[in-house]
């Protein structure tokens, strides 16, 4: 069955999503954290009885489906457009410096995850196909990835400013993805104790502790 839909909540809005996945989990974050509403509609883009191309062309999760049926998708875009359509919890700065900062640490975090991603996906086909030099270079973006956010994060609190945004949701989301596919390669923890503080102080969130991924 390609897609799973949820109860109690607005039939008329939906999210388009795996349940794994660390893009739709920081919609799934961000729009908790906003209070918006909406059906999850569980859908996984590689099997063959997907629907996701009816409402992306890319198809790729997520995708925000609003009342008016016209598909929003790239969770970067979907995420912006939550923060701007709920007066609560402001996750963006409204100055253009601050939002530009904030928006780098997403990038940041997204990057990690889509290399991450592309390897674990690479390593599901038959070893003889697989190109270890390929997978490396992926590797080595996770890395350096995660050392850029250790150095930029320091002994603050939060990713960006004083408070948690969507800086601290979007590493989280990274961080949780590592510990997913790749809980046993990649100590992270014990490299970076800081993030390792930050991640423990966002899994205390509602949002957080709700859509940890389901074992793979």
């Amino acid at each position: 069955m390609a897609a799973k839909k949820t109860s109690n909540a607005n039939p008329k809005t939906k999210l388009i999503a795996s349940l794994t996945s660390p893009f739709a989990r920081k919609v799934r974050i961000v729009a908790a954290e906003k209070r918006i509403e909406y059906e999850l509609v569980v859908d996984i883009p590689w099997n063959d009885d997907t629907q996701v191309p009816k409402h992306n062309p890319l198809g790729k999760v997520p995708v925000w489906v609003p009342e008016d049926g016209k598909s929003i998708f790239d969770s970067r875009v979907i995420v912006e457009y939550l923060d701007g359509i709920s007066p609560v919890s402001h996750l963006l700065p409204k100055d253009a410096r601050a939002r530009i900062a904030v928006k780098r640490w997403e990038a940041l975090a997204d990057g990690l995850c889509d290399a991450a991603a592309l390897v674990f996906l690479e390593r599901k086909r038959p070893a003889k196909q697989q190109d270890k030099a390929w997978i490396d270079r992926q590797m080595k973006k996770v890395i350096a990835a995660l050392e850029e956010m250790s150095e930029e994060l320091g002994q603050r609190d939060w990713c960006h400013g004083e408070g948690y945004s969507l800086a601290d949701i979007g590493v989280g989301c990274a961080l949780g993805y590592l510990d997913l596919r790749y809980k046993d390669e990649i100590d992270w923890r014990r490299s970076h104790p800081n993030l390792a503080e930050l991640y423990d102080r966002l899994m205390e969130r509602p949002a957080f502790k709700e859509t940890v991924p389901p074992a793979a």
